[in-house]
């Protein structure tokens, strides 16, 4: 930083003192300016005098009034309009004090709205202009009268621009802040849903998982002295629902690596053509499951085929949960117009027959996991017994990609 960028700062910083600044060199301009005349005995030439006392008073005060400038700009103005009105009066040969007066009256057009600088800048010119041609002791038509004119102008343009650019640089450096504001508060939104989404496909497969664990390992204490062979072939599933457990763990996990790191899984999700596969799983943990498919090989796009297998899992899991042992449970993906219907029925009749009144997230993941894709999601007890799942999916969803989730 130069030393000039340095003294510019510590102005900016402390406006009183670059105020003081302005009127000492605005002092220096006219008292310099009062020693010279424009005209000669032979005509128009440079001359020197002495200027008068009053002249001298009067200017000293109007830089004076200078120094406050900021804090009253109107007061600072009619004082120094004062003080220039005095002199076009009295003074012969004219002082420069209307000077003071030019600076005033620009500060206040740069410190208000144009109206004001208007009505302001021409009630100065007026008052100052008609004094010095009606009470001067110059002619009207002499050339420091029609100066006032100009000078007046051009205090009140210059402020007014200032204002103007002022008022352009705030508006732009609003903008930009406002700009910055909605990039964090989207980046904030994003890391929420991204967390929300891996939270929910956590859920997802650890819950799934640990039922079918728990309901074999039941299965196999149950019968580890009678039938140990029976009891094998528990453990055998438990061990298989823990390896598939961790390999989904894995690929959920592994979401969260970038995109380029070589230790990024490459298995795309799960989707209904492991809807077999998955019903599998249940049967083999003692829950009967009949799947009937009316699809006709719809091509479904990643987030809503992988949408509708957490849809059919969550849904079989806590049919597993809570319908009872002696439960049964019917899957159906039938494709209507331009959406495909995902139905999960169960004939639970036990006390815990209605999935989700325990507290838990899954049907809040279902919920938000058809929202998020813009279809519907209908939950309840059937007539007779039992619960109903039905989600209604666009086959061409919002976006190719729902927003949260990553094929």
């Amino acid at each position: 930083m130069t030393p000039l960028d340095r003294i510019r700062q510590r102005l900016t910083v402390r406006p009183l003192a670059l105020d003081a600044a302005i009127a000492a060199g605005v002092l220096v301009c006219m008292v310099a300016g009062s020693f010279v005349v424009p005209r000669g005995a032979n005509g128009v030439a440079w001359g020197v005098r002495v200027p008068d006392p009053l002249a001298l008073v009067l200017m000293v005060l109007g830089a004076a009034a200078l120094v406050f400038r900021r804090r009253a700009p109107k007061t600072v103005l009619a004082f120094t309009g004062t003080l220039a009105v005095v002199e076009s009066v009295t003074g012969d040969p004219r002082a420069p004090v209307a000077m003071s007066a030019v600076v005033a009256l620009y500060t206040v057009a740069a410190t208000t709205d144009r109206t004001t600088t208007w009505r302001v800048g021409l009630l100065t010119m007026a008052v100052l202009t008609a004094t010095a041609m009606l009470a001067g002791p110059l002619p009207w038509y002499a050339q420091e009268n029609l100066a006032l004119v100009a000078w007046t102008g051009i205090g009140a343009t210059a402020g007014d621009a200032v204002r103007s650019r002022r008022a352009v640089v705030g508006a732009i450096r609003e903008r930009a802040e406002r700009a910055e504001r909605t990039r964090e508060e989207e980046a904030r939104r994003r890391v929420a849903e991204e967390r929300l989404r891996i939270a929910r496909d956590l859920h997802d497969v650890v819950a799934h998982h640990i039922a079918l664990v728990n309901v074999q390992a039941g299965v196999a204490a149950h019968v580890m002295d009678k039938r140990p062979d029976q009891a094998k072939e528990a453990l055998a599933h438990v061990r298989a629902a823990g390896r598939s457990a961790l390999e989904e763990l894995r690929a959920t996990v592994g979401l969260l690596r970038q995109s380029d790191d070589p230790e990024a899984p490459t298995e795309p999700a799960p989707g209904l053509d492991r809807l077999e596969d998955l019903a599998g799983t249940f049967r083999n943990a003692g829950l009967p499951v009949e799947v009937a498919r009316a699809d006709h090989g719809t091509d479904l796009p990643a987030a809503v085929d992988l949408a509708a297998y957490r849809i059919v899992q969550e849904a079989l899991t806590n049919v597993r949960k809570h319908a009872g042992t002696d439960a049964r449970a019917e899957v159906s993906v039938v494709r209507v117009g331009p959406h495909i219907e995902v139905s999960v029925l169960d004939d639970g009749a036990g006390a815990d027959a209605a999935p989700g009144t325990g507290g838990g997230h899954g049907l809040l993941g279902m919920r938000e996991r058809v929202g998020a894709l813009g279809g519907t999601l209908t939950t309840g007890p059937r007539y007779g017994g039992g619960f109903r799942v039905h989600a209604i999916l666009p086959v061409k969803g919002r976006t190719t990609t729902a927003p949260g989730e990553t094929a």
